[in-house]
């Protein structure tokens, strides 16, 4: 499904790419109604500044993300069986 963005094309061209370090990236943890629990974590790519602004003045970001996730604690009736690797190691 595709969602519509207010941000024209040369909206995002006239962007201003932003530097940025990494101060601090937590896991956000979740615990599932099946008894999973997963861990999850935003982690910056890169900033754009648009040349536009929220109606409070404040500049509007683009973010490019990824989203890193880990599966811990399954319970067991959730389990499949292991499947064999695909390939050999060399």
């Amino acid at each position: 499904m595709a969602i519509a963005s207010p941000f024209t094309p040369e909206d995002i061209a006239q962007a201003e790419d932003v530097d940025f370090n990494e101060i601090e990236e937590k896991w956000n943890v979740y615990k599932l109604k099946d008894g999973t629990t997963l861990k999850i974590k935003l982690v910056l790519i890169g900033i754009k500044r648009l040349k536009k602004h929220n109606p409070d003045g404040t500049p509007i970001y683009l973010i490019n993300s990824q989203n890193v996730v880990r599966v811990i604690d399954v319970p067991k009736e959730l389990m499949a069986k292991p499947k064999e690797p695909s390939f050999k190691p060399v």
